[in-house]
């Protein structure tokens, strides 16, 4: 059975050991952005837990720009308590839990968070290749991103709140 809870200080080993099995060492989050962003932004940062074990992780602080800038991939500060957007600079899933749909969990929870927290919507980057995975899960393609983290080519990703109030 999957539990999707907000992420504690005691997951930080294993989200940076998944961090770093999945991006590259110029893409990858370092320790020290990872634990600020569960510091500053417990609410908005997810992980997915099977049989005790972290399966995977997403994560952001809320920003009140419509696309997330790269300085947000080395920390953050504290995310206001309602309005903005949530900028995800992580979503990782464990080599074991791949292709077993943990991710679109993931995806769906932080939705939810969207929801309950009054939030504009969600928005990332992703590589070109996986736009059609963000698209399945809701997201629009914005285009090509600004951003040059890590050193490569980045689209932008968006997903809308379609329950928040006018």
């Amino acid at each position: 059975m999957m539990i999707i809870r907000n992420a504690q200080l005691a997951d930080l080993e294993a989200i940076v050991t998944i961090e770093q099995t999945n991006f590259s060492a110029e893409e990858a989050s370092s320790a020290e952005a990872l634990l600020t962003h569960i510091r500053h932004n417990s609410d908005t940062f997810l992980v997915a837990e099977i049989a005790g074990e972290i399966a995977g992780y997403i994560e952001g602080p809320v920003i009140e720009t419509s696309f997330l800038t790269d300085d947000l991939f080395h920390g953050s500060k504290p995310n206001p308590t309602s309005g903005g957007t949530i900028a995800v600079t992580g979503l990782a899933i464990s080599k074991e839990f791949q292709g077993q749909g943990v991710g679109t969990a993931l995806i769906a929870a932080l939705k939810d968070v969207a929801v309950s927290q009054n939030r504009l919507g969600i928005t990332l980057t992703c590589h070109d290749y996986l736009i059609s995975y963000y698209e399945m899960n809701g997201f629009s393609d914005q285009g090509l991103s600004e951003s040059v983290h890590g050193g490569g080519i980045w689209f932008n990703m968006s997903w809308y709140n379609s329950e928040r109030p006018s």
